[in-house]
């Protein structure tokens, strides 16, 4: 498997991004020897006990948490925010076909679990984040201690995805030059500066970089015989036993994901009995609009579960 590499220095002086590297090698899982390196954010002392893992989707990179990590490192939290496979500091496969659904979730199963040996987890989950992360819940339950889903969902090409899903999936494909800066910035309520939205285009030098990102749209299970049909639904049916502390936070103004948040609060019994929050003022990337007040909900959440 041939992969890239963002060089360090795109990295450089990000607005509100002070964090120290972190990385762990991971099988490609191509069959080779290969090895990726995948990049992490760990901050905060852990002095409560407690370790929030948080989860970004596409096409962010963990700079989407930076105004999260503080408030959620000052209540005490360990906060560890990995970089996907393709995206951020982590290695990016040159190749479109060597990103499937199954190799995302076992590239972030070996370097959370086999590498880092996290347990005790709350999951902070958005986006491409929630297909990845409800999987290692659904996988390993006993690591978890809570969830947080945040315009997100789990499909499993039962149901049709939508209207405003499908157009994006044709952008994805359609448009010449994929600019993830603008991206998250048409999935904000709020206008981000031309600082910020040159940190998210970081990672990608240029179109080769973006491999992953192209690629994500059309790995999302929009059919039943879709390859990562069968595994999500064989997921449910550990999520709909899981009886741990289950939230949902999802946003007011996020039309991808709109009452997605219905189908969770019906099937998984760990919803039951939470103070469940809608961010109010929130796009697709409500870590961007109302990143402290998420935060928050999470902390409180944390504290009385």
């Amino acid at each position: 498997m041939n992969s890239l590499r963002t060089p360090d220095e795109r990295f450089d002086d990000l607005p509100d991004y002070p964090f120290a590297p972190h990385y762990a090698d991971v099988a490609a899982g191509d069959g080779s020897d290969e090895a990726l390196r995948v990049h992490y954010v760990d901050d905060g002392d852990g002095s409560s006990g407690e370790t929030v893992l948080l989860l970004h989707g596409e096409p962010s990179w963990s700079y989407l948490y930076r105004h999260m990590i503080p408030v959620l490192s000052a209540a005490g939290h360990r906060c560890v925010a990995p970089d996907l496979v393709g995206f951020g500091r982590s290695d990016k496969p040159a190749q479109r076909s060597d990103y499937t659904y199954q190799r995302h979730v076992d590239w972030m199963r070996e370097a959370l679990f086999d590498r880092l040996d996290l347990r005790g987890i709350t999951l902070v989950c958005q986006d491409w984040g929630g297909l990845i992360g409800l999987r290692l819940v659904a996988e390993a339950p006993d690591r978890f201690a809570r969830v947080v889903v945040a315009n997100t969902f789990l499909p499993t090409g039962d149901r049709d995805p939508g209207d405003a899903f499908r157009a994006w999936r044709e952008f994805s494909q359609k448009t010449p030059e994929f600019r993830a800066g603008d991206i998250v910035n048409g999935g904000c309520t709020t206008a981000l500066t031309p600082e910020v939205v040159a940190a998210y285009d970081a990672p990608f030098p240029d179109e080769t970089f973006k491999e992953g990102a192209r690629q994500f749209p059309l790995l999302v299970p929009a059919s039943p015989d879709d390859p990562a049909a069968e595994p999500n639904r064989r997921a449910w049916q550990t999520l709909q036993s899981f009886t741990k502390p289950f939230l949902c936070s999802f946003s007011d103004q996020d039309p991808i994901t709109r009452g997605a948040d219905r189908v969770f609060l019906k099937l998984v019994p760990g919803c039951t009995g939470q103070e469940h929050a809608v961010v109010k003022d929130g796009g697709h990337f409500l870590q961007e609009d109302r990143g402290a007040e998420f935060a928050e909900i999470v902390n409180r959440f944390i504290a009385a579960s």
